[in-house]
């Protein structure tokens, strides 16, 4: 029973995604760079080339809102390992006269390392909602960046991607398919 009606709202959001035509991306919450991070995400919905995109929210079908963060920090590994072992034996003296006698024996090894990385990582979690306020979509998304693209770029594309793959789903048309994940 649980399923079936998770399924019907499933499909009740459908619907009501498929009735999304224009777009109002609100300011996100998060860091110095939520505001950055949106106007990426508002670039990759328009390259889907699905939905109309408005700055004015009275027009909008939807409104999208969340927050979003992209942060670069370094990330430090230090480690320290050593072994060692030491032996001694004496001899003294006795009423001025001298008996010395000794033996010395010393064994060490340590090595230390430290790793100093430099990462970047962005993360957004966003949601569509109807003018009364209803939620009809959201994901969350992440990433640590790639070869030849940044994290905060990767992570617009992914919201982008997963609300295209959504609508497209709802619609009950392929998803298209990409060659770059």
């Amino acid at each position: 029973m649980r399923f079936v009606l998770f399924l019907l709202a499933a499909s009740l959001h459908g619907e009501e995604l498929l009735q999304v035509r224009r777009i109002c991306v609100e300011k996100l919450n998060g860091g110095d760079t939520a505001g950055h991070m949106r106007d990426m995400i508002i670039t990759a919905i328009q390259a889907t080339k699905l939905f109309q995109l408005t700055e004015n929210p009275d027009r909008a079908d939807a409104i999208l809102r969340g927050s979003a963060e992209d942060l670069i920090f370094t990330d430090t590994f230090q480690t320290s390992e050593g072994i060692s072992a030491r032996t001694s034996i004496g001899a003294g003296s006795n009423r001025g006269s001298m008996l010395g006698r000794g033996i010395g024996a010393q064994v060490g090894d340590s090595e230390a390392q430290r790793i100093v990385e430099r990462k970047h990582e962005a993360t957004a979690s966003v949601r569509l909602v109807t003018a009364e306020g209803d939620v009809i979509w959201s994901t969350t998304q992440e990433s640590l960046g790639g070869k030849f693209k940044g994290a905060a770029a990767d992570v617009a594309e992914k919201v982008a991607k997963r609300l295209a793959e959504d609508y497209l789903k709802a619609k009950g048309a392929p998803a298209p398919v990409s060659a770059a994940k």
